[in-house]
């Protein structure tokens, strides 16, 4: 791809139609890798908003509204394909924006197109039932769209994230309003291009960037909005749920982690180590899964440990073309963030096991910060607890099967766990003790699992998405019963 972006990124789409946001103002996009200016995209304001609402509802009374589920179904599959074919480009605007290396920004693409197409393939496939009911009754169930649905999709995952909540969405009929994040929204926008070109019609999906105080907070109080789905933090996640419950309309929050991965002396430690380190380092520590909490059974404490710190000190860190190990975080904010967290490990005396080499040469103004492995740390340390969202790990000892699900349940979010053992027993036991939407047994993400159902509980979240559950989610359920004697 050229060093230019081949495309105006200074517009929203509504409607079918590309143009200028209302405001006529825009918004910097900064390039993590070095800090410079890379992009400036529209400043959608509440006007847009509402023309975005405007046109979506017109696509539900209109053209997208009376296409079959399997006209709808064949139209992503379409897209689907269109966003394979354009992998390689989407993964170096998604590298460049987000600071990820490119063989992640290519996964990611290559992910969005495969939940395209589950969602292509599923979409003719949700069935209502019918009931035993009274005599005289013959009683159903049927499954509609919300109507107009709101999609405020984070920074870390853009591709990924659009994949699961629109692609489910649209595959129910629903039309969409996407408010991409301000900080990196370049896919989102090659994304809406891509829908247009493969038939997606006009008002189907409209993208607004802009800023969530701004564009964010209008789409959420909307009262044209007749569902909500949002990836992002805890508070900002109370803050739509609160602009929902206004409206009295449904919500999918898919919000914080501090995902716990278990092993115990009986692991293989083999197969478990790549999982234990690449699963807290991807995307630079910023993934809402991220497996930031290393509980390992004492036996096997040292060798944890030790083996792990190797792989971090191996770890390679660079600007995201270099397509090494580990990028940097998205933004100066964010790195200052981490920052802060390292000088609270430092202040309180937590043991740094092995800490990356940040090169001689980084751009200065790049975003930068060591992956970072901390061992021994106590389950309630301010580290083990909070959600740093950065290249940091922390390894807490646990004695025995009770004291590693007590310290694994022992935070206020639930989104993810990992488990690590050769006891079938304990496998089932430990998987239904923890209070989480996934766990996964030897083994930590199952490769994305696109159809596997995903979300949180406590403080990560409610609602899911991913696999058929997301197109249950995207769909209200009508109940009918006739009586015909």
């Amino acid at each position: 791809m050229a060093a230019t972006i081949p495309f105006d990124t200074t517009q929203v789409l509504i409607g079918g139609r590309w143009s200028p946001g209302a405001s006529g103002e825009t918004l910097p996009l900064i390039d993590p890798s070095d800090g410079s200016l890379l992009a400036q995209i529209a400043r959608g304001t509440a006007a847009d908003i509402d023309a975005a609402v405007a046109a979506a509802q017109a696509a539900l009374d209109g053209d997208w509204g009376r296409l079959t589920a399997a006209e709808r179904g064949r139209l992503l599959l379409k897209l689907s394909a269109r966003v394979a074919d354009a992998a390689d480009e989407l993964a170096e605007l998604e590298a460049r924006d987000v600071g990820k290396p490119v063989k992640q920004g290519r996964a990611d693409a290559l992910a969005l197109a495969r939940y395209l197409e589950f969602y292509g393939g599923a979409a003719d496939k949700v069935h209502g039932q019918t009931i035993p009911f009274a005599d005289g009754y013959t009683a159903l169930t049927l499954r509609e769209p919300h109507g107009v649905t709101g999609h405020i999709v984070p920074w870390n995952y853009p591709m990924q994230i659009i994949g699961r909540s629109v692609g489910a969405a649209l595959a129910m009929g629903n039309a969409c309003v996407l408010k991409p994040a301000e900080e990196a929204c370049l896919t989102a926008l090659a994304f809406g291009r891509l829908a247009l070109e493969a038939g997606l019609p006009a008002g189907a999906l409209n993208i607004v960037p802009g800023l969530g105080e701004e564009a964010g907070a209008a789409l959420t109080a909307h009262p044209g909005v007749a569902h909500l789905s949002f990836t992002g933090s805890v508070a900002v996640g109370r803050l739509v749920q609160a602009a929902a419950a206004r409206n009295t309309i449904p919500v999918t929050l898919e919000l914080g982690g501090k995902s716990p991965q278990l092993v115990f002396a009986d692991a293989d430690l083999d197969a478990a180590l790549p999982f234990l380190v690449n699963a807290g380092i991807q995307n630079a520590g910023q993934t809402c899964s991220a497996a930031s909490r290393i509980l390992v059974e004492r036996p096997v404490f040292d060798e944890v440990v030790a083996r792990m710190a190797e792989r971090y000190r191996a770890l390679r860190v660079g600007p995201a073309l270099d397509d090494l190990d580990v990028g940097p975080l998205i933004s100066a904010r964010q790195r200052d963030i981490v920052q802060g967290y390292l000088a609270a490990a430092h202040d309180s005396g937590l043991r740094i096991a092995a800490q990356a080499t940040l090169p001689p040469g980084l751009p200065e103004r790049g975003c930068y910060v060591p992956p970072t492995l901390l061992a021994p740390v106590t389950p309630e340390h301010r580290l083990a607890q909070e959600e740093i969202f950065g290249p940091v790990q922390v390894v807490i000892p646990f004695d025995g099967e009770d004291h590693a699900v007590a310290i694994a349940n022992g935070t206020n979010f639930g989104l993810v766990a990992g488990v690590w053992t050769r006891d079938g027993g304990r496998q089932f036991r430990v998987a239904k003790r923890l209070k989480c939407g996934q766990v996964f047994v030897n083994n930590y993400g199952a490769g994305g699992g696109i159809e596997l159902p995903f979300g949180g509980v406590k403080q990560s979240g409610h609602g899911r998405e991913k696999g058929f559950e997301a197109l249950y989610g995207f769909s209200a359920l009508k109940t009918v019963a006739i009586r015909h004697g």
